[in-house]
């Protein structure tokens, strides 16, 4: 357990569970304090439960109900990863029922002679066509049968959810409202596509809806257990938007929480890097499951084009790149003889050899623990010691498959994971028309402090930054998160029209009316709010949009579609697509303290690690002990609780007032 002393503040609890740990931030009165246990995945909320009480009990307090609780997630991803959802069933159009499978008719594999793609998440006998319809600007032309509505809820007796999916529900919700009325008595989740995505473009909407019934059961359950078990006085949850919301609205509309965790990540590692005078960012999250990466130049980007195991989901999310490469990621040589690393990872059960709960399969983390980068008795601030001597039998049935030896074997799994992460960090900067030199690139995660100089290095960035405690930092991005909530709507409006800035700013009028009453329902005061405007724009006939903000938003979308693309058409009508209002509110306040300068130099040890072809004695210096100002050349180690920090040979570290690692060529 860590300690590190903070201004004052309230009594507030951040929990981010992950697929290896779950990692716990109790600020008290002062103090930041701060856990990691290993995730329970057969039940997550095992984890989060017994994190909230020993680190509760360790600062003297008990679940009295008078702490706020902020919870970041990865359980809808894995449920709708795992397929391991809810059997859902869909009512949808007459003739439409077909539409999840039809989708884009996009080839998932470009040169295969015959493509595979997912399932559906709903089985054909599942989905329900019904009579009725509504055009595209509302109106009715044809009206709802009230006998099929009568028969609807006998219909779908045996499902466990139900998604409700109409055409053109964005323009006219009263049939899938009447829909919902007619099955309230089933009570199971509904999804309402209408409530949850007013917004057209069918399919993208009905695999939203879909993917929201497929794990609202599962997430509703866990939620209400946190709710009902962990003592809180109030329970928020960290959305995939980069805001928070309260738990009722997550357990209700969970899809808002598939990048829960890594989102939180954005937040913090943005929020350390402006106290650094970093204003662009690329983050580098590196866990014991996944690496995501994010490109913030000075905000974080957002997206509607999000895809999990195979299924879109067109709400806004933070931008960001995964790829299956952490510390646990297993490592393995394939048919043709080339080593691999990933997807595949050892999770927290067994987890990797070195952890000695019985793993069989070498890691990310048993390479760095075999060449001396993760010291076997510093692991979790000394608290826990790794195994290194079960490495060995393991790493050298791949080093004699190689025919090299255990250290060039090792060697090559950083190798394999490092290229895995640079092209995830190319996709988003280099790929989207970016000079990673113009960025910082923000290394956090249990693990990314381990690689962050290799691959600031190989991007061309001129520094990385690891900030204070960052295996937790997603927990700490759920705390200086603000609460949102965004409000949509369809409109289709074309400059063209004579009155269609009277038309849009009567709907932003009513948008931000909603998003502001939804705040205040959530206990938000109105003069902690903030609103911000959006359009989805685009050319006339074009097939996809820009987001550029609501004021002036014809002329901001000319200057962006230049920027992107290269050329405007100043003579064509702008088409406001979708308008979006955006209510914020901050979260708790966070004062935190500079720490202090020292004229003592650090207590420096020395450890042996492998690097540039050979064993060497390094560095090594607890993180605690660096003050402000402080500098340490490489090849040396920086270790911690939550993680460590590699510098290898021709690179420096710096310690700013805040606490951050700044690591450059030397």
């Amino acid at each position: 357990m860590s300690e590190v002393k903070k201004g004052k503040i309230p009594l507030v609890v951040a929990v981010d569970t992950g697929g290896t740990f779950t990692d716990v931030l109790l600020l008290d009165g002062g103090r930041l304090r701060s856990l990691k246990l290993a995730s329970t995945p057969n039940d997550p909320s095992d984890a989060v439960l017994e994190g909230l009480r020993q680190v509760l009990d360790d600062a003297g307090r008990e679940a009295d109900g008078t702490f706020l609780l902020l919870h970041g997630s990865t359980v809808a991803t894995n449920a709708l990863l795992e397929r391991k959802g809810a059997r859902v069933m869909l009512v949808t159009n007459a003739g439409f029922e077909d539409i999840l499978e039809i989708g884009r008719q996009n080839r998932p594999q470009l040169y295969a002679l015959v493509g595979h793609r997912p399932p559906p998440l709903v089985d054909r006998d599942d989905r329900h066509g019904i009579q009725g319809r509504i055009g595209p600007d509302g109106e009715v032309i044809a009206a709802l049968d009230p006998a099929e509505l009568e028969a609807l809820p006998e219909l779908l007796a045996g499902a466990e959810s139900v998604a409700v999916v109409l055409l053109h529900s964005y323009a006219n919700p009263s049939h899938e409202e009447s829909v919902a009325d007619a099955l309230a008595k089933l009570d199971v989740p509904l999804s309402v596509s209408v409530r949850l995505l007013p917004e057209y473009r069918e399919y993208e909407r009905t695999s939203t809806t879909v993917v929201n019934a497929y794990i609202a059961p599962r997430i509703s359950a866990y939620l209400k257990r946190l709710a009902r078990e962990a003592g809180a006085e109030r329970v928020i949850v960290m959305g995939s938007n980069g805001g928070s919301l309260p738990v009722d609205r997550a357990a209700r509309e969970p899809v808002h929480m598939v990048l829960s965790g890594p989102a939180g990540g954005v937040v913090g590692a943005l929020a350390y890097g402006r106290r650094a005078g970093h204003e662009r960012i690329i983050t580098f999250d590196m866990g014991g499951t996944s690496t995501d990466v994010s490109l913030c130049p000075g905000a974080p980007l957002h997206t509607r084009e999000l895809e999990i195991g195979g299924q879109p989901i067109a709400i806004p999310v933070i931008d960001i790149h995964t790829v299956g490469a952490g510390g646990g990621s297993l490592a393995r040589i394939d048919p043709g003889g080339a080593l691999r690393v990933g997807p595949e990872s050892a999770g927290a059960d067994p987890g990797p050899i070195c952890y000695g709960k019985g793993g069989t399969g070498v890691t990310v983390t048993d390479a760095h623990v075999w060449l001396g980068r993760m010291p076997a008795d510093a692991f979790l601030g000394g608290e826990q010691t790794l195994d290194r001597s079960a490495v060995e039998p393991h790493l050298r049935s791949i080093a004699e498959r190689l025919g090299a030896s255990l250290e060039v074997a090792a060697e090559g799994i950083l190798e394999v994971a490092n290229a895995a992460m640079e092209r995830a960090l190319r996709v988003i900067s280099v790929e989207r028309g970016h000079d990673p030199a113009e960025f910082t690139l923000v290394a956090f995660g249990g693990a990314g402090g381990l690689h962050a100089a290799h691959l600031a290095d190989r991007l061309g960035t001129p520094s990385a930054m690891v900030p204070p405690r960052p295996g937790l930092l997603s927990a700490y991005g759920m705390l200086a998160a603000d609460i949102t909530r965004e409000v949509s709507r369809t409109v289709l409006i074309s400059t063209a029209s004579a009155d269609a800035e009277a038309s849009i700013e009567s709907v932003f009028a009513e948008l931000e009316q909603a998003a502001v009453a939804a705040l205040a329902e959530e206990g938000v005061p109105d003069d902690h709010l903030s609103l911000r405007k959006w359009v989805d724009a685009r050319y006339e006939r074009q097939s996809f949009e820009l987001r550029v903000p609501g004021e002036d938003w014809a002329a901001q979308f000319h200057a962006l579609h230049e920027k992107r693309y290269g050329y405007r058409r100043p003579t064509t009508p702008v088409e406001a697509v979708t308008l979006r209002a955006i209510a914020s509110a901050p979260g708790p306040p966070l004062e935190l303290e500079h720490i202090p300068h020292t004229d003592s130099p650090p207590t420096v040890g020395h450890t042996r690690a492998y690097t540039e072809g050979e064993w060497t004695e390094v560095d090594r210096v607890w993180r605690s002990d660096l003050g402000r100002d402080q500098t340490l050349d490489g090849p040396a180690l920086v270790l911690e609780y939550s993680s460590t920090t590699w510098i290898p040979r021709g690179w420096g570290l710096r310690v700013d007032e805040w606490g951050n690692l700044h690591l450059s060529a030397t």
